[in-house]
């Protein structure tokens, strides 16, 4: 069961998608949504200020921040991404600081800049990849993999229990990445069994 987090942005469309790979998911909303059981996490895109803000409003931050650092695979897109980062453009990190890379928001430009491609990510093969108002990550350190590279920019990467990308698989209508993620095992270079419930 894939807990997806729904207090802002396209979280919607994630559960589409998941339902379409064969995963059950429900919403993350507040605090007491953390109490029903779940194996996974998705955070979705949208405004990563907002969502920074209201995950610690709701009271979310330190059930989700408890769970990353248990190893609970999370599949972070676009906004998502940011959430994770442990820097954003050179300062602090935006909210739960969990993926060691330095990530520039609206990378792309604002909503004109947004664009759709190709591209080759590891492990899965050449998906489509929808941009909007993306973030690209600018360095990350070396225990980090990198999954997809966009223009020369850093557009995926892996690292531990956390996949992250800057592009939007929830719109594309290509499931390959989710089925990817849902394999037993998102650490990079293995496979482990889904062990948190």
């Amino acid at each position: 069961m894939t807990g997806v987090l729904a207090v802002q942005g396209d979280f919607k469309e994630h559960e589409e998608a998941l339902a379409a790979a064969g995963e059950e998911s429900f919403e993350i909303r507040g605090s007491g949504d953390l109490q029903k059981p779940f194996d996974r996490l998705v955070f979705p895109g949208g405004e990563s200020t907002v969502q920074s803000r209201l995950v610690r409003e709701l009271g979310l931050f330190d059930g989700l921040k408890a769970a990353i650092d248990g190893g609970i695979p999370v599949f972070a897109t676009c906004a998502g991404m940011i959430l994770l980062s442990g820097r954003c453009g050179g300062g602090e990190g935006c909210c739960f600081g969990t993926l060691p890379v330095n990530v520039r928001r609206n990378a792309y430009g604002r909503q004109l800049g947004s664009f759709r491609t190709e591209g080759e990510f590891d492990g899965v093969g050449i998906i489509p990849m929808e941009f909007i108002r993306a973030p690209y990550i600018e360095s990350a350190e070396d225990a980090v993999e990198i999954k997809s590279v966009t223009g020369g920019h850093i557009t995926g990467v892996q690292y531990k229990n956390q996949l992250a990308v800057s592009f939007h698989p929830e719109l594309t209508g290509d499931l390959r990445l989710y089925q990817y993620w849902l394999e037993p095992g998102t650490e990079p270079g293995q496979r482990h069994a889904r062990t948190i419930k």
